[in-house]
């Protein structure tokens, strides 16, 4: 009989179990961002604007939490223990002005990242936190310091927390801008994507038809039905094609390089030599694709599928048959597993 302690943790839809931490998002801040030069500007509609240091924080009661996280990739980490300050504690020190409704926090990157909660929510749910499982913050989790929290798709957590400002009306944040994610981010409710942003049917033709892809890099093509396409341009380097259907797709040779191809379905396409090095593909499932040749190098693989089950025991699986891997970021347990299993092997 299963024990209560045993029972596996409650998942939002579309998630899948991990025991890691996979590395999301930026992989490094803003040049000569460290411990010792990280400052915490708290302004906006405050009462006293401050400037924390490391140390700051450090100083304050320091508490322990443990959560489930959930990426809006497909990954959940059950047990996560974070050690660090509350939200609120911060905002005790500064004043809360009454008009005040939504706190954005903003990053120390290169491109600038930010992003934003309604402030009742930020004050029951947010920590910033500097220790997670008992170590240090690595920088490429967003040490020295970042923002945690967990009632939220973890886009709504910030690395490298460089300010906090509390606003009067909200702000979207940077994954909502460029790449069409929900503003309100609650995976029970699976709230990934802005639904009022799905490419229209004319779009989605006028991409179907383009002889060069250039026009559309940058661009976000969010939930476009492109199953049994058959690009006239083999070269679909680093365009942006979200939670969009593939399926039984021609995409033999294709260059993929830098691609953001985040939770799209490749199931039973030819992907025969196509090219994936440093692409996006958290969340995309090859399950049943023809794998054999392509290549993965430094590509971002948290959550991506190259096999589903079902029930009664049956599997549909890529054909990973030649499957160049390197240096893959975030790859899950179990896919780890069937690929090595399938003789794919990685440094």
């Amino acid at each position: 009989m299963t024990t209560p302690e045993k029972l596996p943790p409650k998942l939002p839809a579309g998630q899948a179990l991990t025991e890691k931490f996979p590395v999301v998002g930026e992989l490094q801040p803003a040049p000569g961002w460290a411990a010792e030069t990280c400052r915490i500007e708290v302004g906006g509609l405050v009462e006293r604007t401050l400037t924390l240091t490391l140390a700051d924080v450090l100083r304050l009661p320091q508490r322990q939490r443990t959560a489930d996280i959930h990426c809006v990739t497909g990954w959940s980490r059950p047990l996560l223990t974070m050690r660090g300050v509350p939200l609120a504690a911060i905002l005790a020190l500064a004043g809360v002005h009454p008009d005040a409704r939504f706190v954005r926090f903003v990053a120390q990157t290169p491109r600038g990242h930010d992003t934003s909660l309604p402030l009742a929510l930020a004050l029951a749910d947010t920590w910033l936190v500097h220790e997670v499982d008992g170590q240090p913050l690595s920088s490429e989790h967003g040490g020295p310091l970042r923002t945690i929290t967990p009632g939220r798709y973890f886009y709504k957590s910030l690395k490298w927390l460089a300010r906090i400002e509390l606003l009067a009306d909200d702000q979207l944040g940077y994954w909502e801008r460029e790449s069409a994610y929900h503003n309100e981010a609650d995976p029970w409710r699976e709230q990934r994507f802005d639904e009022s942003r799905i490419a229209d049917a004319e779009t989605v033709a006028a991409f179907r038809d383009a002889d060069d892809f250039t026009a559309w890099r940058g661009k976000v093509l969010l939930k476009a039905r492109l199953g049994g396409w058959l690009p006239r341009n083999q070269d679909l380097s680093a365009v942006q094609l979200k939670y969009c259907s593939l399926r039984r797709a021609q995409l033999a040779g294709v260059n993929w390089r830098g691609a953001n191809l985040s939770l799209s379905n490749f199931e039973g396409a030819d992907l025969r030599g196509s090219d994936f090095s440093e692409a996006d593909v958290e969340g995309a499932s090859f399950a049943g694709a023809d794998l054999r040749g392509a290549i993965f190098r430094e590509t971002a693989l948290s959550a991506t599928r190259f096999f589903r089950d079902f029930a009664g025991g049956q599997r549909l699986a890529a054909n990973v048959e030649g499957l160049q891997f390197t240096r893959p970021r975030g790859l899950l347990e179990a896919q780890a597993e069937f690929l090595r299993a399938h003789g794919v092997h990685w440094e």
